[in-house]
Order: C-alpha cells, then structure tokens, then sequence
C-alpha cells in the first residue's frame, strides 16, 4: 500500500480526488495479489523449505531461521524473515575481518554488504547466491509488513543513507524483490540503489510490479551481484 502523493495548492480537486481514488484500488489490488502469490508460493514450496531446514540444521548449530529488525511503512519497525545463512553470535568474526581489512571497512560502512562476509556458512552461500534466504519473507508477506515487490528492506541506521528520498521508502512497504533485485543487486551502489527505490514508488502501478516479478525468475538464475 502506499501513501496518497500531496500535491501543489491550487490543483484540479477533482483530479486529486481522481489519483488518491486510484492508488487506493491500486493498493488494494496490489494486497490482493501478495496474499494469493504468498500463499500458492508457501504451499508449493514447503517441501523445498523443509530440506533448506535440514541443511542448515545438519550444517550449522542454531535455528533455522532468522529474524532482523527492519524498517517497514510509515517507519513502523517488523521481524523481517530469513533462512539463517550465518552462524550464530557472528559479531565477533565480522569485527575481527574488518579490524585485519581495513579496505573492507569503507565497504561494509557505506554498502552495508560484503562479498566475502566471514559470518556466511557454507550452505548459507549457496542460499544467498540464488536469494533462497529470503524465501521466509512469504510470511512477512502474509503478515502485512512486506509486499512481494518494493523497496529493499532496511535497517533504521539506513534512512539517513536516503537523504531526502527517505520519504519515498518510508510511503511504500518493503518488497521481497524490486528495482535493484533486478538491477544487478550488490553490483548496484547503494546511491543507485536510493533512485531505484525512489523511482518505483514515484512510477508505481500493478503492472510495474507484474513485470519486475516476472524479471525477478532469470534475475535469480543468473545470480548477478548476490552475496
């Protein structure tokens, strides 16, 4: 769902009445459309997710999820889903690799990623290579706090990295995948990364959303800038 945009004073009232009528039934449409996917996606994939949790329970001690506190619509914070692809209590290897990788340092602080992340477990790179991780967020789906497609969830340390454009992210509710998913994701800087989130939400329709979820199928394929 999103936020109605404000428009200048003086506009046409009833061409204003007109936009917030349709983002509305657009909004509506576009839940509709993330309840039915989420569901059909959950039931024909439960045995996939129930031999990703036997991998990651064989592999690495911890549970098989994990949970993330994320910023979501409106700034309301939401446990954001993922199979887990760390080990657990990892803080301690990130700090110790970025203290004996300086270089790696400017990276995490300005990406907030990095392409070799100590914390990755063997089967967790193999999840993360084709986004499987994330197939949890189905729930976060169901729940209400994510759509199927919108902008990359963030942390709230992150807002301040959308500048002025944190606006736009805050009127949209995160996505499973979106612009930058398709658009190279980690290969993408993260102020490209700000114009791609910004640019879905200003050109929003249910279409746009169709067309990125289908662009997301050879996305994953291709792997492309996932780590």
């Amino acid at each position: 769902m999103f936020t109605s945009r404000q428009t200048c004073s003086g506009g046409d009232e009833h061409g204003d009445t007109r936009t917030s009528s349709r983002r509305v039934l657009g909004g509506r449409s576009k839940r509709v459309l993330d309840v039915l996917v989420a569901l059909f996606g959950l039931v024909l994939l439960s045995p996939l997710f129930m031999l990703i949790a036997c991998a990651i329970k064989i592999t690495s001690p911890g549970p098989v999820l994990f949970g993330h506190t994320r910023i979501g619509y409106a700034g309301q914070p939401f446990r954001c889903w993922k199979f887990r692809s760390m080990v657990v209590d990892g803080q301690d290897l990130l700090d110790r690799y970025l203290a004996e990788h300086p270089d790696e340092h400017h990276a995490w602080v300005t990406e907030r990623k990095l392409k070799n992340d100590p914390r990755v477990t063997r089967i967790g790179a193999v999840l993360r290579t084709y986004s499987v991780d994330e197939l949890p967020q189905l729930l976060n789906v169901l729940a209400g706090s994510m759509s199927l497609v919108g902008p990359r969830p963030v942390v709230r340390d992150e807002l301040s990295l959308y500048s002025d454009a944190v606006q736009f992210y805050l009127s949209a509710h995160p996505g499973i995948t979106g612009l930058w998913q398709v658009s190279g994701r980690s290969d993408v800087g993260y102020d490209k990364r700000v114009e791609l989130d910004k640019s879905y939400v200003q050109n929003w329709s249910l279409f746009l959303d169709c067309v990125i979820l289908v662009r997301t199928i050879p996305a994953v394929i291709a792997a492309r800038g996932s780590y």
